[in-house]
């Protein structure tokens, strides 16, 4: 109990810690809270990062993801149940949501949702990232590849590793993926939410 109350206090604390904030800060860009669409993901620090934008936004991808990765291997490495591990995956998850460090303003969660998949196990993460890209590919809406993904991803993840604790653990990151993209449900019901490739102005997309 100790060991698992340690790893999950451990996955909420680095889930806090914000890679688009301290990113921007590193590098000299506005704060992702106020510029943009006010979230600090890699979508935002990609609209608002000027000659900065991709390696801020490639490294801001990159810590998101691990911040799921690496609780989820050190879980592993201390031979954590099943019930431990989906413990370690939803508070690192919520640790990105509501960072304590960062008054509890924190991203949307696809980045940090898709690095708890891989680290829990390589392929469902695999298969939940090539749905995303190919809803992406068709259809060039980060926000819906982003939904469409994470709702498919407890059926992923109970055809892959059939146990009900993860399966849980995946419902529960997908029920509060979709509570962070209300505001992009709302505009996809009305047509209007932007396109990949499309200007930043036309308006916010699924944000890491």
């Amino acid at each position: 109990m100790l060991t698992t109350a340690a790893l999950v206090l451990g996955a909420y604390l680095l889930g806090s810690v914000s890679s688009a904030i301290i990113v921007c800060r590193i590098m000299g860009l506005p704060d992702p809270r106020t510029q943009g669409s006010n979230n600090p993901g890699a979508t935002n620090v990609l609209r608002i990062g000027g000659s900065k934008a991709r390696p801020a936004a490639a490294v801001t991808l990159a810590g998101d993801m691990l911040k799921g990765v690496l609780p989820m291997l050190g879980a592993h490495a201390l031979g954590a149940a099943p019930l431990a591990l989906a413990l370690v995956g939803i508070a690192a998850f919520v640790g990105h949501l509501f960072p304590v460090f960062f008054g509890f303003r924190g991203g949307k969660g696809v980045a940090t949702a898709l690095g708890v998949q891989f680290g829990l196990y390589w392929p469902i993460g695999a298969v939940t990232a090539a749905v995303w890209l190919f809803v992406a590919k068709v259809l060039r809406i980060s926000s819906l590849s982003a939904l469409v993904s994470m709702a498919l991803a407890p059926v992923v993840v109970w055809l892959i590793w059939p146990e009900p604790a993860l399966i849980g653990m995946q419902l529960v990151l997908t029920g509060l993926l979709f509570l962070r993209h209300r505001s992009n449900i709302r505009k996809l019901l009305r047509g209007e939410e932007g396109r990949i490739g499309a200007a930043a102005e036309e308006g916010p997309r699924a944000e890491s």
